[in-house]
């Protein structure tokens, strides 16, 4: 019985580096996947910066030329109503920004899934050595 004891462990050590290698291999496959997403949802809080940045560009420029308008024209009507628009293009500019912004947060940048289940693995590997 001791033999067959000695001749299993052989067998025994290389089907746990079979399934060490293949949870390593699950591990990077799900970090792969996960990143791919943040980095979707990073690309779009992106977009959605650069799309505020024009509209404020273009809000900025419409308030200018009111500001302009309301010096050099002898009536409100002008004036007025390239206040209303520009003030609404940075509000429409401030709601990208926000939209941007929550894209980009930290929480919602990180691979929760993969640092469960490596915690999930390293506890489970540490309640196996000591068992």
């Amino acid at each position: 019985m001791h033999k067959n004891t000695l001749r299993d462990t052989p067998v025994l050590f290389v089907d746990t580096i079979r399934q060490f290698t293949s949870l390593v291999q699950g591990e990077l496959k799900l970090a792969r996947t996960e990143l791919k997403a943040i980095l979707s949802r990073a690309a779009m809080g992106l977009v959605f910066l650069a799309i505020a940045f024009l509209m404020g560009l273009v809000a900025l420029n419409v308030l200018a030329s009111a500001a302009v308008a309301y010096i050099a024209a002898n009536g409100m009507s002008v004036a007025l109503a390239a206040l209303i628009v520009g003030g609404a293009l940075l509000l429409i500019a401030l709601v990208f920004v926000l939209m941007g912004k929550s894209r980009l947060n930290t929480e919602a940048l990180s691979p929760n899934k993969t640092n469960e289940n490596i915690r999930r693995d390293v506890h489970a590997i540490k309640e196996a050595t000591n068992a």
